[in-house]
């Protein structure tokens, strides 16, 4: 995103743009070689310039549009004030549901307040990810502007005044992220339509919304708008939500969905789409015509379309065969050791693995300063990633989920606990969902897990560290928590393991000792 697709334009935004993209910005003269110059100014590079300024290496960051990101811009931090905005909706649903409030009049939550409030806490964030503070705290010379291979030690910088850097390096970084792409529909190129990059930019509620994709960025937008008014209309190709998920998280997370009057069709394949966008004159704004499994055909309407699926790599016009990077049509191939065809450039983030998540973005940035500036010891296939999805419920998950297990033939144990059986969770009233671990069959090697509760994201990281450690699930069993809590739930799924070696022949075992300690 630049600086001229930031809307609107008012003080917020004024102030977000001062910090990650000043139109004042003077570009360094280059100081010789460096020991790393990065492109790309999202979550990936900025840790990786941070990190190794920080350490000494003499280091430049090139960033064309916006300082911080998809993360910081059009991504993590404004879809989640979004959906605080919906939370504090449903919550006071709750409230008059359940008989603790004054439901006359029908209290709801201002549209146009919540997208103030998202862009306020957007701009107060930006300075943690400005060009400024690289500049003046870690040392990095930023460079504000397009940059492109011109050999396989150089980088070209083009500044926004047309001046141009040449920056030589001893070891480089490809951190410039992913974008949203539009998928091949019929229509839809010349049918206006948001992306998760021009979502946040309204600032009146649409009456009506379809969505097109059913994964988690679609399940999350489709779920905020509908708890805010919106009649919203939601359009997936696979047989459920969250198709790479769980398949019973996803079936929840779908029951949430309907409950929030969020219409599903499923199985659905869009064979083109239309309007103008416009409400004006009558217009239904956009049309989605789409084939069920059945094969009959449907139109739904909506005032404003948002596109939900595709992403593409951002490595285009970045010159990768004057250095010597070969790519593919997923990107740029890279080894364990995030390392591309020239062993002196490496790539980071969203680029470089199809997680694309900001604390992946961070675990892979922190990859390459190890294989970049010291020895190439740090290796990708060693992360343990988990994942979540800022539905309500959350979704979180790590490793492999049954039907991965089963795709690779591992045989597994599944130990699981329902969150309505968690005090904590019943006094909140959020009792939908579950913990489940899954154990190497016969064996207490955790291979992943699966939580969906109001808290899920929280509630994963204690099965993370367990499996980074090769902790088996016994030890989570016994972990203490305070009571009450959510995580709870973890530690009573884990104890379904120690249930289960209570054998026959050990309760026979234990039996023959109780009788002789009387």
């Amino acid at each position: 995103m630049t600086r001229d697709e930031m809307l609107p334009t008012d003080e917020h935004n004024t102030r977000l743009l001062d910090s990650v993209h000043p139109v004042d910005w003077t570009n360094p003269e280059p100081r010789g070689t460096y020991n790393l110059v990065i492109l790309g100014g999202g979550t990936a590079g900025l840790i990786t310039a941070a990190v190794a300024a920080s350490m000494g290496a003499r280091t430049a960051l090139v960033e064309r549009g916006l300082m911080g990101g998809d993360c910081l811009n059009v991504g993590c931090v404004p879809s989640k004030a979004l959906i605080r905005g919906a939370r504090g909706q449903a919550q006071l649903d709750w409230l008059a549901a359940e008989g603790l409030a004054d439901a006359a009049g029908g209290v709801r939550v201002h549209f146009p307040a919540v997208m103030e409030r998202l862009r306020r806490i957007r701009a107060g964030i930006a300075p943690h990810d400005s060009a400024a503070r690289y500049r003046d705290e870690f040392g990095v010379d930023v460079y504000l502007g397009h940059g492109t291979f011109s050999a396989p030690t150089a980088i070209t910088v083009t500044g926004d005044d047309g001046s141009t850097r040449a920056l030589h390096f001893s070891r480089a970084v490809i951190a410039t992220g992913a974008r949203s792409t539009a998928p091949p529909i019929p229509g839809l190129e010349t049918t206006p339509h948001l992306t998760n990059e021009s979502v946040f930019s309204l600032t009146e509620r649409p009456d009506s919304l379809v969505v097109l994709g059913g994964g988690p960025i679609g399940c999350e937008l489709a779920q905020s708008f509908a708890l805010l008014g919106t009649r919203v209309e939601l359009v997936e190709m696979a047989p459920r939500v969250l198709p790479r998920e769980d398949a019973d998280g996803a079936a929840v997370v779908q029951e949430a969905l309907t409950a929030a009057g969020v219409r599903l069709h499923l199985q659905a394949t869009v064979d083109h789409v239309s309007g103008d966008g416009s409400t004006d004159g009558g217009s239904s704004g956009v049309e989605v015509h789409f084939t069920a499994a059945a094969g009959d055909r449907h139109t739904v309407t909506g005032e404003r379309l948002l596109v939900a699926i595709g992403r593409s790599p951002n490595v285009e016009g970045l010159g990768l065969d004057a250095a010597g990077i070969r790519t593919h049509t997923r990107g740029i191939p890279v080894d364990d050791h995030l390392r591309t065809s020239n062993r002196r450039v490496f790539v980071a983030g969203d680029a470089a693995t199809p997680y694309q998540f900001t604390h992946i973005a961070e675990a892979t940035a922190a990859i390459v300063v190890q294989n970049a500036l010291f020895l190439p010891t740090a290796r990708v296939s060693r992360l343990t990633v988990p994942w979540a999805t800022y539905t309500a419920p959350e979704v979180a998950h790590v490793g492999l989920s049954e039907r991965d297990a089963a795709d690779q033939g591992v045989a597994v144990d599944v130990y699981r606990h329902a969150m309505s059986a968690v005090d904590r969770a019943r006094i909140d009233g959020d009792t939908e969902g579950f913990v489940k671990i899954l154990t190497r069959r016969g064996s207490s090697r955790i291979v992943g897990a699966t939580i969906v509760a109001s808290r899920a994201g929280e509630m994963i990281a204690g099965i993370v560290l367990a499996m980074q450690n090769g902790l088996g699930i016994d030890k989570l069993a016994g972990v203490i928590h305070p009571y009450p809590t959510l995580s709870e739930a973890v530690r009573r799924a884990a104890a379904g393991y120690l249930r289960g070696r209570l054998t026959p022949r050990t309760k026979r075992i234990l039996g023959w000792w109780f009788r002789h300690r009387r």
